[in-house]
Parts: C-alpha cells; structure tokens; sequence
C-alpha cells in the first residue's frame, strides 16, 4: 500500500501535488489550463481542481480567466516562491526537467527513471535518494547524453547519470541488468511535444 506522505518530499500534500506544482514551477511563465495541468501532471481534473484551488487562495499560484478556461501559472512574486520552486524541484523536477533536456533528440524510443528516486515515487521507503538514474533506450551515441546529465544535475540539485542501451539489449531476457532494471519500479518520461 503506497504511504499517504509523499516520499520524496513529506512536506507537501501529497506527490499530486508536488507533480502538479513540478510542471509550473519548472516552466514559471507558461500559463495552462487546469485540464492541462492535470494531463500533465497525470493527475484527475477533480483531484487537480482541488489542488488548484487550494494553492491559488494561498497566492502560490495565480489565475487569469479567459472564457470558461482558468489560466494558471506560479506566483513569482510569492516571498516563498523561491525556497518553494527548490522544494518541488528538488523532490519532483526530474519528471519535468529531464523529458524537456532529451524532448526532440533523434534516436530515442523510450526514457525512464530507476533505482531509488523512482522507487520512492512509486511509494517504495527508504533515505532521500543521492542522485537520478536515468535510462534512454535507442540507437544514440552515449556521449551525446554527457553535457545533458550535467545540465539536470545542475537544475535538480541531484546528481543525474543518464545510461544508454540499445532497442535490441532492452528487449533482452538474459541480461541481468535489464532484468533487475525492469523488476523494479520504473518511471517512463513522457518525451512526446508539449
């Protein structure tokens, strides 16, 4: 049974929350739509609404209508917003920040997170994870992936190592690191346009 404080950040409400706080935070200027977000965050609309709500009569978030849409984005101008954009950075950026470092780049069928962070995501205890392992599945050059992994790194707060293996070597039964990799929670980032 998944605990009911998020792993990766007890402080916040729930991990819907920091998911949903992750994609506004991570892109501070971008409006969307509450429907959006939801989407996004993979979150239920009313579970979204609620949240929402919530975070914009606290002045996290702010809210502009157009027509029966309620634009929402984060309050920069909240005098937590800064100690705040850290937190959900921190504790849920990697599902915002490593998609958009690896959005666009031929070659790549799938990515995803393993080992600790995605564990703790998946509801799984343990201590705060050290660092992000990522694994891009395609036929790309490795080295390509360097200067991104020290992008993230620098974004998160974490150090993030990113793995490269072949379509063919995914799809193998025999391997033992694909084996341990594929028994154990996996988050898959979603590399598809925004």
């Amino acid at each position: 049974m998944k605990p009911s404080v998020p792993l990766l950040s007890p402080i916040l409400r729930s991990d819907t929350q920091g998911r949903l706080l992750a994609q506004l935070f991570a892109h501070p200027q971008r409006e969307v739509t509450v429907s959006e977000l939801a989407r996004l965050a993979e979150a239920t609309l009313p579970t979204a609404l609620r949240d929402v709500d919530r975070l914009v009569r606290g002045g996290y978030l702010t809210e502009r209508r157009v027509g029966r849409n309620r634009m929402i984005r984060a309050n920069e101008e909240h005098p937590l917003y800064a100690a705040l954009k850290q937190i959900v950075t921190y504790g849920y950026g990697p599902t915002v920040v490593i998609p958009d470092l690896l959005r666009g780049r031929p070659g790549i069928d799938a990515a995803y997170i393993y080992g600790s962070w995605a564990a703790r995501l998946n509801g799984e205890p343990g201590t705060d994870p050290n660092d992000i392992d990522v694994l891009v599945v395609g036929d790309v050059e490795p080295s390509q992936f360097y200067p991104i992994a020290l992008e993230a790194t620098k974004m998160l707060g974490r150090e993030v190592s990113i793995n490269v293996i072949s379509p063919n070597r995914w799809q193998r039964a025999d391997d033992g690191f694909i084996r341990t990799v594929q028994a154990r929670p996996l988050v898959q980032l979603d590399l598809r346009a925004s």
